[in-house]
């Protein structure tokens, strides 16, 4: 039987973690949360789940993930984030694993996003959304990038599939997509300006149009309803805010 160690990183998770952790327990042997000093009521909701809690001063996401790896001692890592939610049919998939006799050193599954707590969002760039989160410990780890972190796999690792949708509870309200949105341009924005990239407002304007029409026409946001459109402009302001930003950089 191959073991499974989840490991979560937290901070102010009390709206989202303990839907999480009813979702992962029934197929962890252990679970390790990695916390940042939150201030809210997430320790107390993690320990009423038996769950391994590690208080870690913030180091940046990757370094976080690792180090709940690094005290993980199980046969295969799963690493979830506070706000998503292990679907039945991912569960059953994750089961088979741990009875296999031949696993795969890794696992990609398909992340299914819920925007605002309003509609599941299947087109708009945002599904299949695939993501690696269950590997065999050894054969990857988490980058130090301080946008989207990668899990990065071994080179000879055997990738395989799960069946069932990791669900994802992404942003709390349209006002928090803009905030996180905000945050992650200056992000980008400060990594290009440290990589001698530039842009102009030519460029600006053109990429951000694109944008729109990329995930709302070609990616069939349109048919994501309304709160597809409103996404999908989201997105493209975000992309607006990247570069307005690297240009301001750049006058100094």
């Amino acid at each position: 039987m191959n073991t499974i160690s989840a490991v979560i990183i937290t901070f102010n998770e009390e709206r989202n973690i303990e839907r999480c952790l009813k979702s992962v327990q029934r197929v962890a042997d252990e679970i390790i949360v990695v916390d940042s000093f939150s201030i809210d009521h997430t320790e107390t909701i993690c320990k009423r789940y038996g769950v391994r809690f590690i208080q870690n001063k913030w180091p940046g996401y990757g370094q976080q993930k690792n180090l709940g790896i690094e005290l993980a001692g199980g046969s295969y890592i799963l690493s979830i984030d506070a706000d998503e939610v292990l679907s039945d049919a991912l569960i059953q998939s994750i089961l088979n694993v741990k009875a296999s006799n031949h696993p795969a050193d890794g696992y990609k599954m398909k992340r299914l996003n819920n925007y605002c707590g309003r509609k599941w969002i299947r087109h708009s760039g945002w599904y299949p959304d695939v993501k690696v989160r269950l590997w065999k410990k050894g054969k990857g780890q988490w980058d130090h990038a301080e946008v989207h972190e990668t899990l990065v796999m071994d080179a000879e690792a055997n990738m395989d599939w799960l069946n069932g949708d990791l669900l994802h509870y992404t942003y709390h309200s349209i006002s928090d997509h803009v905030r996180i949105i905000d945050q992650y341009a200056t992000l980008s924005a400060q990594k290009y300006f440290a990589n001698g990239k530039k842009t102009n407002a030519i460029s600006i304007i053109g990429k951000t149009i694109f944008c729109f029409f990329r995930d709302y026409f070609l990616r069939l946001g349109i048919l994501d309803g309304y709160y597809g459109f409103v996404l999908c402009a989201i997105t493209s302001f975000g992309t607006f805010l990247r570069y307005i930003k690297l240009k301001e950089l750049q006058k100094g």
